[in-house]
């Protein structure tokens, strides 16, 4: 099973799906997903829980078959291409992605931000171009996306502790 290194995301999602399944596959970290992908195409390794954005053109070229997606709902690139969730409920592991400014900025500062990015996800032009490449957008507000964080915490942090995955 190939990651993107201990405890990324790609690994995370692996061993969440080990711990369901009760399965056993030996992690190999790798440093980025660049050689992962390299070496999951070459057949070293059988398995990937990459990111869509970075294996998409492979699965739209056929050289990497794509036997399901790791988020609660399928994904409108790959519409025929079931979740995990489909034979494994409960199963969820999505990557994203999200904009932070440090603690102490003003109140003012962080609306405006908010309200500008909000703004630039709802262009069309920019949604399709993350759509196409596998990206879904998620508008909200900092209380929104605080909460999000703190969900995924506690998730991701169960499966640490389960996997006793520890830095290196």
């Amino acid at each position: 099973m190939a990651s993107t290194g201990i405890g990324n995301g790609s690994h995370l999602s692996g061993e969440l799906f080990k711990f369901m399944t009760g399965i056993n596959m030996v992690h190999v970290p790798y440093r980025g997903d660049a050689p992962a992908m390299t070496d999951l195409l070459g057949g070293q390794v059988q398995v990937y829980f990459g990111p869509l954005t970075t294996s998409i053109e492979q699965i739209r070229t056929g050289r990497l078959r794509a036997l399901a997606v790791t988020t609660a709902m399928r994904s409108e690139v790959l519409p025929d291409v079931p979740t995990v969730g489909d034979f494994l409920p409960g199963y969820e592991a999505s990557a994203w992605w999200g904009v932070g400014a440090p603690k102490k900025t003003p109140t003012e500062i962080v609306e405006k931000l908010n309200k500008e990015i909000n703004a630039a996800l709802a262009d069309p032009k920019l949604k399709a171009r993350l759509a196409d490449l596998g990206g879904t957008v998620l508008p909200g507000s900092p209380a929104d996306f605080g909460k999000f964080i703190a969900e995924e915490t506690e998730k991701r942090g169960k499966v640490v502790r389960a996997a006793n995955i520890k830095a290196e």
